[in-house]
């Protein structure tokens, strides 16, 4: 195990950050005009626009996601001072959920309105942050990888925003057996769950 946030540390850092650069690059390959007859692209031009709007909306869902994600991914290494096999074997994993991400985009752009495309999204989404959240739990269990003087109260704090997420992505997968529009409006619960786990480790003095 390198015990130093050596050079072969930063070379996973920034291996990380090329992995979320490509995919978030391609979420917006997806977002292609059909086709048209030169003569109608006038006419035919701003109504295909429109009918994008699934696309543009997962786009930006996604987008947002892996931003969140990578800060994430950013904040655990930063405490994170050396790195063994298990550890760059846990996050490549992590990371090849991160690029397999524009696959789901794209399939709940063009089928947002069919179940099955919401849970394969959400369930993507939720097992790569549990993944990340794995990274964390095991880099700190016995402060294997961070450094002795980490306080618990870091600790416990990205256990517990790591597990946020994942929950709501999961409960969404649970209510799109009811209503797939209300399974993805829940993921505006993204939000209120990091908001409401920030203001719970503020009383508790995480």
């Amino acid at each position: 195990m390198e015990k130093e946030n050596g050079i072969g540390l930063e070379r996973i850092v920034f291996f990380s950050d090329a992995v979320f650069a490509i995919a978030i690059t391609l979420l917006v390959l997806d977002i292609r005009l059909p086709e048209m007859p030169e003569g109608l692209v006038a006419q035919r031009l701003p109504q295909e626009l429109a009918s994008l709007w699934p696309k543009y909306l997962s786009y930006v869902l996604s987008f947002l996601v892996i931003t969140m994600y990578w800060m994430g991914h950013h904040g655990i290494f930063s405490h994170i001072r050396g790195y063994d096999r298990t550890l760059i074997w846990l996050n490549a994993l992590f990371l090849m959920c991160i690029a397999f991400l524009p696959f789901p985009t794209s399939l709940l752009g063009e089928y947002g309105d069919h179940r099955l495309a919401v849970v394969i999204y959400a369930g993507s989404l939720a097992v790569a942050r549990l993944l990340l959240t794995t990274v964390w739990w095991y880099a700190t269990a016995d402060r294997r990888l961070v450094a002795g003087d980490l306080s618990g109260a870091t600790i416990r704090a990205h256990r517990v925003r790591g597990l946020a997420m994942p929950a709501v992505f999961l409960l969404s997968i649970a209510i799109s057996f009811f209503s797939v529009s209300a399974a993805m409006y829940s993921w505006a619960l993204l939000v209120v769950a990091d908001l409401l786990v920030m203001r719970a480790m503020h009383r508790r003095g995480w």
